[in-house]
């Protein structure tokens, strides 16, 4: 098929306006009207740039009668290609009989649940350990922190069936590269379990949190129906390591469990394991993350602020935003894991520390606009101690965090013009906070490092100029956002194993190779595969 793309057209086009466009763009590669076979649209986006003209862009994939000629002709012109082969294929399949080694996948978040899937899928069997419940069970616990100030450790935004990505905005887009395509086959497995088709092609598709549930639990059912075991509520307390080969895992329920080709897909907040593995002599390093608040304006600003007369146009949707400010003092701020008409939400997972992140539902439709606005910081500069010391770094402000909001988890907060003017905030404004179980006015001048701080002080205006009313004196920042991602890797050579460790792989965000719930999935898929060419090949 050929490929066309920068078709841009009018906001307002009719559903005719894009069949003559494309044929208007054959027309210029000598293809006849009645060479037109058909066409499907594989991205659709919107050029903003222009508040005044907002266009819609398209991907057009065309299938046309005289493939051969059209390509000849379209040879040196700009945006025609050759529509690339997406098709996933498995690299090998299971030994018949059942007779290879079952691989075990520790985690069933994003990168845990696409791992198990795939090798349930070559028949593989593979068998998944979860710390955390059932994706339901689990969401009830969570509820109770944000209802009950109750708090899970080990059933709660971090862990459980899903991953912390279950309560999130659920987006499906990244900046990595993806020369498979495997990001189509992550996609493709979604829609199948229930997502919604138009992820297929919108150029920033999400699904939110309650659609992100049901999907979980069919992709669960599907890689039982293909021979998967899964054990819930079943933590992995020890590593059997012999000779830098391993052997054999011990459970929190008392069992020991043989394995040889472990994916280890467990997050970026299962500190704990991380610990475990660190004793047991695994290489890790410490890695950059950052630190910040996150904050909350009305949609219907940001809407205006990026649409325009636009606003409120439904193909538009909800408006979101990607900022960036570099300061004085040589930080770097930057807006992180932007929910548009979502809600902020209690993230923590241990006793006496507090950590926000943002959600959405599919429709984004809650009454505010909430961001991350976080400070990039490394270990040479800022944590400087070993493997662990990011781990450390984040607790101490957790547990800051705690303190301030009164230590019953609700979150401290401050209107942003008290924030600009050094002053604490007493009450609040025309932005009602969305943290649930509520949040505590303060001075969050000492909630985070005073760099951090600094930073945040300085970006704030400059983002305004870019994005009007971004400074408004009652918007919210509520603290603290500390796990952006994780602190550590774990290195890993190309056989995506453990460099000293012999069978383990580690897969995903928690070990560094991945940030969200898109480039999580992939990876998944990534060291699936290696794990079982490694298995069919008797290594």
């Amino acid at each position: 098929m050929l490929r066309l793309s920068e078709l841009k057209l009018p906001l307002d086009h009719d559903e005719g306006a894009l069949d003559a466009a494309v044929r208007a763009a054959l027309a210029q590669i000598g293809v006849r009207h009645d060479g037109l076979v058909g066409f499907t649209v594989f991205r659709r986006a919107h050029d903003a740039r222009k508040r005044s003209d907002i266009k819609l862009t398209y991907i057009i994939d065309i299938e046309v009668a005289d493939e051969a000629a059209a390509v000849r002709r379209m040879a040196g012109k700009p945006n025609w290609s050759i529509t690339p082969d997406m098709t996933y294929r498995f690299v090998t399949q299971a030994p018949a009989g059942g007779t290879a080694s079952r691989p075990v996948v520790i985690g069933l978040g994003p990168c845990g649940l696409l791992a198990g899937l795939i090798l349930a899928q070559m028949g593989f069997r593979p068998i998944i350990l979860e710390r955390g419940k059932e994706v339901r069970e689990r969401t009830k616990d969570t509820f109770g922190l944000w209802r009950k100030n109750v708090l899970n450790p080990e059933s709660n935004v971090q862990f459980g069936e899903g991953g912390a990505g279950t309560f999130s905005d659920g987006k499906l887009y990244s900046q990595i590269k993806d020369p498979k395509h495997l990001g189509r086959k992550v996609l493709e497995e979604f829609v199948r379990a229930g997502a919604p088709e138009d992820i297929l092609y919108k150029a920033r598709p999400h699904i939110g949190t309650f659609r992100l549930v049901s999907m979980v639990e069919k992709m669960r059912a599907e890689m039982l129906e293909l021979g998967a075991e899964i054990r819930f509520e079943t933590r992995v307390e020890d590593f059997d390591i012999d000779n830098g080969k391993l052997r054999g895992l011990k459970l929190s329920s008392g069992d020991y469990l043989p394995c040889e080709h472990v994916v280890l897909a467990v997050g970026h907040s299962a500190r704990d394991t991380f610990e475990v593995l660190h004793e047991r002599g695994v290489f890790m390093e410490a890695k950059p993350f950052s630190l910040g608040f996150r904050i909350e304006h009305p949609q219907g600003m940001i809407n205006r602020s990026r649409f325009g007369k636009f606003a409120g146009n439904k193909l538009l949707g909800a408006a979101d935003y990607k900022v960036v400010h570099h300061c004085s003092n040589g930080r770097a701020v930057y807006s992180f894991c932007m929910c548009p008409g979502g809600t902020v939400v209690a993230a923590a997972s241990e006793p006496g520390r507090l950590v926000t992140n943002g959600m959405s539902q599919y429709y984004r439709a809650e009454r505010n606009a909430n961001a991350g606005i976080v400070v990039g910081i490394t270990p040479e500069r800022d944590f400087p101690g070993g493997p662990l010391a990011g781990i450390a770094f984040q607790r101490k402000w957790e547990e800051r965090a705690f303190e301030l909001g009164g230590s019953d988890y609700r979150a401290p907060a401050q209107l942003v013009g008290d924030f600009l003017a050094r002053q604490p905030s007493t009450s609040l404004g025309s932005v009602e906070p969305s943290y649930k179980p509520g949040v505590t006015p303060t001075d969050l001048s000492t909630a985070l490092p005073d760099y951090v701080i600094d930073a945040i002080r300085e970006a704030l205006p400059e983002i305004d100029k870019k994005v009007a009313g971004f400074a408004m004196h009652d918007a919210v920042l509520t603290g603290v956002e500390t796990r952006t991602s994780s602190p550590l890797r774990i290195r890993r050579d190309d056989s995506y194993q453990s460099i000293n460790v012999k069978g383990l792989y580690p897969a995903g965000e928690g070990a560094g190779y991945a940030g969200g719930i898109y480039s999580a999935a992939i990876d998944g898929i990534e060291v699936a595969e290696a794990v079982a060419l490694a298995i069919a090949n008797g290594t």
